[in-house]
Order: C-alpha cells, then structure tokens, then sequence
C-alpha cells in the first residue's frame, strides 16, 4: 500500500517537476515475471525507474538503510519501503547467495525485479563489465531481461550528495532478451559469461557509453 502511495503521488510528482524522456516502455510487460537490468549512474536511479515504470519495480538495498535508529531510521525505512527496496546484507559468499535467493523469489512469483549488473554506481560516467550474477538469475527463473538505459542521471545528483537538481534525463528500456536457449545449462560459468556480456552489450547500445572490459571498483559510498 505504502510503494502504490509513493507511485502515485511522490512519482507523478517527480515525473511532473523532472521530465524525464522515457523510450520504449512497451517493451515492459504488463505482467508476469520480468528483469530490468540497468547501468547505473546515481542514487537516484533507483527512484527514477520505478518513477515511470507503470509496475510495481523491486530492488535489493543495503540492509543498513533499514537498521536506523529513532524518527530518522523510521523514515528511512518507509522511504526505502515505499520504492519496493528489499533489504540485503552485503561482503560475504552467503550475503550474495542471500540476495540471488530474494531476486528469484520475486521472479518467481510473477513479479518485476532491477536489477544494476555492474555492481555499483559508474563514478566517471563510463559503463563497466556486468557481473554474472545477472545471468544466473535470468537462468534459474527462464524471466525475459529487459535492458534499460539510463542518460543524465548523474547531473542530477552527482556523486549521491546534496539534493536532486532539475537536469534533462532519459530512461530508455530495450527489447526484452530471451535466453531459453541456454535451458538446461544454468551451471556453467561460460554460459554465465556469455549471457551477462550480451546483456551489458544491450545497454551499451541503449546509453552509448564508453565500455570497460573490467570490474568496477566497489566504493563504500555505493
């Protein structure tokens, strides 16, 4: 009740003071299970894409924007609550297993899940080697990815801090990719690889980005 409230009021008021140029929103089924996997900018990606998807969008979240203490922990629960972030702790093997659980669990059940194949955030604007992890989801749940691409949202809040300013950006979701091909070979690493390739290469075309063959350094601020 609390994400449709956010929806409809936070997000057509955000829609209305942004505007942000949305393209290809009919590649997003209207229902069943569905990935968006996105290249990832700023902070505020993660409120701009269930902005102006018309479905309910989930995200995993640090665990910690949950833990707070006092009026502001309760704040930033509901905040983070209303976007439909789950949250997830992070830096260890079950961690990780933990959070691909929750990512099929909401596939699983018909549901829409977003997911940032880099890792973190891009802090120089270029877009970097997507992780498998992406892959393994899409396998384990036969769920179409749709690839988005995000442009501008970094001028909006740069680098996470200070409050969002009004900046041109554009949200464009591609065709949804089908890897039923692969059906049945869910535990390879090369399969891994190559799915989470194709999927970035899709973004890449969405953004135009320039593209580096390597991991993105995880900051702590991410």
């Amino acid at each position: 009740m609390l994400y449709w409230f956010m929806k409809r009021v936070a997000g057509r008021l955000g829609q209305a003071v942004y505007r942000p140029n949305v393209e290809g929103l009919e590649n997003i089924p209207a229902t069943g299970p569905v990935m968006l996997a996105s290249n990832h900018l700023a902070f505020v990606d993660s409120i701009v894409i269930p902005m102006v998807v018309p479905r309910r969008v989930n995200f995993l979240a640090k665990a910690e924007y949950f833990e707070g203490k006092g009026v502001k922990g309760a704040l930033m629960r509901g905040f983070f609550g209303g976007l439909g972030h789950i949250p997830v702790q992070r830096g260890s093997g079950r961690a990780a297993r933990a959070a691909l659980d929750t990512a099929e669990e909401v596939l699983n059940n018909g549901g829409a899940f977003a997911i940032y194949p880099e890792g973190t955030r891009s802090l120089d604007g270029r877009l970097y080697r997507g992780h498998a992890g992406v892959a393994r989801i899409a396998l384990a749940t036969g769920a179409p990815v749709v690839p988005v691409g995000l442009i501008g949202t970094d001028k909006v809040q740069k680098n996470g801090k200070g409050m969002p300013r009004i900046r041109p950006m554009t949200v464009r979701f591609g065709k949804p990719l089908d890897f039923s091909r692969y059906e049945g070979m869910g535990e390879s690493t090369m399969i891994h690889r190559a799915v989470t390739d194709e999927i970035m290469y899709a973004i890449l075309e969405l953004t135009g980005q320039e593209y580096v063959d390597s991991y993105r350094p995880h900051p702590k601020a991410a």
